[in-house]
Parts: C-alpha cells; sequence; structure tokens
C-alpha cells in the first residue's frame, strides 16, 4: 500500500462521507471500526459511529509491508464479536482490504520463507468463517486471481470476493467504489429485513420496481430492442446479424451476469422482466451502485426475480454470454 498511502486516506474519507449520508438517508445507526495490518494488527478506531469518525489523515500509515491478513481477519471478527447484541437487531459486515497475500500471521516469514507456523491460523480462520452466525458478513478485496482461490480456502464466500488492481492509484479508488458500493447494497438490504449475505459484491438485488418506476426514466418501446443470446458471440457481428438494426458504438447493452468492471462514464439501464419495459437516467447508476460512486465498481448481477440490469459497451468484440439479452437503443 505504500504508493497509494495519501490516496488511500483520501477515498477512504470519501467512502466514510457516502456512508454517512447513506445511513442518514435511511435513518440507520452504522457503527465503524478500522484496522491496518501489516506485520502485526492494529486497531484505529473501535465501534465509533459513522458520522463522528475522523479523517484516516493522522490515523494511517503504511509500514513494513508484510501482510498478516489472516490475524488481521480473525482480530476484527473475535473483537467484534464482544459487542453486546442482547437488545436491539445488529448486524456486522466485515470487509478486509489486502494488496498482498498472507506472510506475516504469527511472525513474519517473508526472509526466511517458514511457512509451518501458518498450519495453525489456517485452521482458526476456516473455523471461524464456517460457523459465523447469519447476521455477520465477511468479505474481501484481493490483488489477482490466485489469491481469490486463496481467500475461498479461507472461507470467504465467492461472491463476497472482489479483485482489485493494487498497482495503480486509479486502481485505489475503483476498490473503494466497489467496497462502498456493496456497504450501500447491504444498508438497503437490512432495510428489507436481510441481514446478512454470501452475494456482496451484486447489484440489483436489493431494489424493488416501485423503486425503479419512482426514480428512473422510462425509455419509450420504440427506442430500444431486445434481443436474445442462444451461444457466446462477438458484438458486433450479432447485432448485423439482426435485421433492421445496425451495431453502432455505444448503443449497445449487455445484460449484466457474471463480474463486470463498470466504469464510471458507462450508463445503466434496468428492465421489468415481465413486461421489458426500460428505465434509465443520471440516477440509474446510484440507484444501483449507491450515492456519490466515482470510478469503477467491479460488480455482478444480484438475483432479483423482477428486474435486469444492462450495462452499455463500447467495444466491438464484447463476448456476449449465452442465456442473456442484449438491450439496443434505435
Amino acid at each position: 500500500m505504500q504508493p497509494h498511502q495519501s490516496q488511500l486516506i483520501r477515498v477512504v474519507d470519501e467512502f466514510v462521507a457516502g456512508l454517512k449520508a447513506e445511513s442518514d438517508s435511511l435513518g440507520h445507526e452504522t457503527r465503524i471500526s478500522l484496522y491496518s495490518f501489516d506485520h502485526k494488527v492494529e486497531n484505529l478506531v473501535w465501534d465509533m459511529d459513522v458520522k463522528h469518525l475522523p479523517s484516516m489523515r493522522g490515523l494511517y500509515r503504511v509500514k513494513n509491508g508484510a501482510t498478516a491478513l489472516i490475524e488481521a481477519s480473525l482480530k476484527s471478527l473475535d473483537d467484534l464479536g464482544h459487542i453486546w447484541e442482547e437488545y436491539g437487531e445488529h448486524s456486522f459486515l466485515q470487509i478486509v482490504v489486502t494488496d498482498g497475500e498472507e506472510n506475516a500471521s504469527g511472525g513474519d516469514r517473508r526472509h526466511d520463507g517458514d511457512m509451518t507456523i501458518l498450519g495453525p491460523w489456517l485452521d482458526r480462520i476456516t473455523a471461524k468463517m464456517s460457523g459465523l452466525p447469519g447476521h455477520w458478513t465477511s468479505a474481501i478485496l484481493v490483488p489477482n486471481s490466485l489469491a481469490k482461490r486463496t481467500a475461498q480456502n479461507y472461507g470467504f464466500p465467492a461472491g463476497n470476493i472482489a479483485i482489485w488492481d493494487a498497482d495503480s492509484q486509479k486502481g485505489v479508488e475503483d476498490a473503494i467504489g466497489t467496497v462502498r458500493a456493496a456497504a450501500t447494497s447491504f444498508l438497503r438490504g437490512r432495510e428489507q429485513g436481510v441481514r446478512g449475505t454470501k452475494n456482496l459484491f451484486a447489484v440489483g438485488q436489493d431494489i424493488s420496481v416501485d423503486e425503479v418506476r419512482a426514480n428512473l426514466e422510462p425509455i419509450p418501446a420504440d427506442k430500444y430492442r431486445l434481443l436474445k443470446v442462444d451461444k457466446e458471440t462477438e458484438i458486433r457481428p450479432f447485432v448485423n446479424s439482426h435485421p433492421g438494426v445496425t451495431y453502432e458504438r455505444g448503443a449497445c447493452y449487455y445484460q449484466l451476469g457474471a463480474r463486470a468492471q463498470v466504469q464510471q462514464n458507462k450508463e445503466v439501464i434496468v428492465v421489468e422482466k415481465d413486461t421489458d419495459r426500460a428505465y434509465t437516467g443520471d440516477a440509474a447508476r446510484s440507484l444501483l451502485f449507491g450515492t456519490g460512486i466515482h470510478g469503477t465498481v467491479s460488480v455482478k448481477a444480484g438475483n432479483n426475480p423482477k428486474l435486469e440490469v444492462y450495462v452499455q459497451s463500447r467495444s466491438v468484440n464484447r463476448k456476449l454470454k449465452p442465456n442473456t439479452r442484449l438491450l439496443i437503443m434505435l
């Protein structure tokens, strides 16, 4: 994290500001605890109302580059487990962000290569994750596919793992955007009685048809077409194979399914499954991802029985997935 320290502080402060706004709009009390970790784990903020959280500037400083990932994950979960739950209804959301893989829990092993001490830590985290109650949600952002598989082995649910670009300043902003969108989805889910999830980094699952109709603008039925995709194919020849339409860059919207990177300049459209009515507008991104989300977000489609999400494509060779649809603006 060393090259991105100042950037990380700024975007985390922005994330907290967005969390405050979302909590206010929903009437929730949201409390936050923050930890940093390298070869050791340090609590920076403990169980504070998000409305009173100070800037990370002066609190967070990158140190020696080691990664006590398992130890940090376990300590935060263990610490939060001491919060009294006898009265009221609580939900817990843990989000871990790492730019590297485990190499320091129980001692820094970057130089001596001794991994034998890791065994008990692996046992502890898998036991902890498998035993989390239903109102606890644990998620993680990792730097690559190998780290994603490792996180799954630790017990993080596949739907609660996202990959971020740890090698660029833009990657830091995108990572916080992804976390903020996930936190927004979590808070909205709480509003509907969902206390925990194993599909955190998904969008569209927490909105209703009524919300879409109230906040977005309907697209006239004669201004778009929906085409069914039966097999994997490239977007341009697929469009051009249909009579009455010709591929134009930016006029096509693919149905969001598996994880995708949605850039800040990409428009989104929401479609009612029962009627094929389509809606869009300036509020579409904030409805799906949360207010004030800047940069790229890494998301996949949530399970919503009433709605589908479509994302604008400007690629001439995007691969369309079978059993999805493509929306074309005419």
